[in-house]
């Protein structure tokens, strides 16, 4: 497959090839002219044909005819009733009610039902030891399922059959040719596609763009900029800076690795997801991490942040209490129905030398191996990203599935033009977000909760790598849990 740049895709852009139409006659014997007078009559009516669509196709709401090997790739049985359970966040639940349309709608007669919930690891646990999972899960949020450990126990479909199957709505591609070049690489481990990451997420940080209109204020480039912004705003009443403080993992990816990225670039945070003796202790970590702590040391965060959640914390931000929040592109979405008509919220790249943003795939969906309807729950997968998909998640969420084409013809938010700026402007300069998290639960929880010291000023930059590093020691010294490798 031809290699699509990330300038390319992140435009909205569309392949238009046209044909003109030719009536043909068919061949007639060669006759002799005859001279007849003219006849005056009125010009006939013009027929206008109705194109009916293949016999056994199917015509979506907004007109895409699905037919032939699209229809039915994965070979879901007649009259099937799977069962969807899916996070419920910062992209709100409608986006996957629309998917189970399509799917109610290429399979007469069969559903996937749609199930919001939050915790999803202490309420699906049981289920997988039982030996009776959903049929599709939406594993995200706080508190999701531990999917290295499932991996491990053979709990997880390998997703190949549905990246190699016929695309829902883009004749002659197949669902993987559809999707952003290096988008899935986080539902990858071992070499094998047990998760497909439904949303392009870009994390920054964010401030409205009215309010620094208003001031004067002109959003940093460099950390010096931000400090130096960060006493203006202070003097002017607002708190420079709140987080998402019970959530303190959210500063993680959308400050302190971009600051990683941009002293060493992606090799230190591979290093620390593979568990590379002292990978904590490298220049570039132990810079950046003492670059954020001079907020901390500012007195630049809102008071009383740490003992909010996240939804709780960006709605001060959106009250005027402060001026930036770290967060990922969901956040519009998550806030619309708080968010002051006033307040037009955008993304920024985290300030330093060079550029650095984390984007990626995101939204983990995971269809489990002992399912009752594996089929139904990989089609409902091929259904939510399809194109059409992907149009209604731009457009109703604010926010970008990792389709090609799947902003053609929508207009986008202020929100979302920006994250997609931020990317544009970082060229090659892309990272994910960390792996070590979904693949050593223990480790991901006891890192942001180091974070979250750091960020109240209890830990030190130095104790705060110190807890970090030992937490991987321990994980890499405990034989019973399943190591796994980032290569990139």
């Amino acid at each position: 497959m031809k290699r699509i740049s990330r300038r390319d895709f992140l435009k909205t852009s569309a392949l238009v090839s046209g044909a003109a139409l030719l009536a043909a006659c068919n061949g007639a014997a060669e006759e002799t002219p005859v001279e007849v007078a003219p006849v005056e009559t009125e010009a006939p009516p013009v027929k206008t044909e109705v194109v009916e669509p293949p016999v056994g196709a199917i015509t979506l709401d907004d007109g895409t005819v699905v037919e032939g090997d699209a229809i039915n790739p994965l070979k879901v049985p007649d009259n099937t009733a799977a069962e969807g359970v899916f996070f419920s966040g910062g992209f709100g639940h409608a986006y996957i009610q629309y998917a189970a349309d399509i799917f109610a709608k290429v399979h007469p007669g069969s559903t996937v039902s749609v199930e919001p919930i939050q915790g999803v690891g202490e309420k699906l646990r049981p289920r997988f030891v039982g030996g009776n999972p959903p049929d599709v899960i939406d594993n995200s949020g706080a508190g999701a399922l531990d999917t290295g450990a499932l991996f491990s126990e053979g709990q997880l479909l390998d997703l190949a059959p549905l990246f190699a199957a016929p695309s829902l709505d883009t004749p002659g591609k197949t669902v993987i040719e559809t999707l952003f070049p290096g988008s899935q690489k986080g539902g990858v481990i071992d070499g094998k596609q047990i998760s497909v990451m439904i949303a392009y997420s870009v994390g920054g940080i964010w401030y409205s763009s009215t309010l620094f209109a208003d001031k004067g204020w002109t959003y940093p480039t460099t950390w010096q900029e931000m400090l130096d912004l960060c006493e203006t705003i202070k003097t002017a009443g607002i708190a420079p800076w709140t987080y998402q403080g019970k959530y303190p993992s959210y500063v993680e990816f959308g400050v302190l690795q971009a600051q990683i990225f941009k002293y060493g670039g992606i090799q230190p945070m591979i290093d620390i997801d593979n568990l590379v003796d002292q990978a904590w202790y490298n220049p570039a970590v132990v810079d950046a991490v003492k670059e954020l702590y001079t907020i901390v040391e500012g007195g630049y965060i809102m008071e009383g942040t740490e003992g909010l959640n996240h939804t709780e914390s960006q709605a001060e931000w959106l009250n005027g209490k402060a001026a930036f929040i770290p967060c990922g592109a969901w956040l519009e979405n998550e806030m619309k129905t708080v968010t002051p008509e006033t307040f037009k919220m955008v993304m920024g790249e985290v300030p330093g030398e060079g550029h650095a943003v984390l984007a990626e795939g995101g939204e983990p969906f995971i269809v489990p191996s002992e399912a009752k309807n594996k089929e139904a729950g990989m089609e409902f997968l091929r259904c939510q990203i399809s194109k059409n998909g992907a149009k209604y998640f731009a457009v109703n969420v604010s926010s970008m599935m990792p389709v090609i084409g799947g902003t053609e013809n929508v207009t986008v938010s202020a929100g979302m033009e920006s994250a997609v700026a931020v990317v544009e402007a970082c060229g090659d300069n892309v990272f994910p977000f960390y792996r070590y998290g979904g693949w050593y639960s223990e480790m991901g929880t006891a890192t942001s909760a180091a974070m979250g010291e750091l960020m109240t000023g209890r830990f030190t930059p130095d104790q705060y790598i110190e807890e970090c590093q030992a937490q991987a020691d321990k994980t890499k010294a405990d034989s019973e849990i399943v190591k796994f490798t980032r290569v990139e």
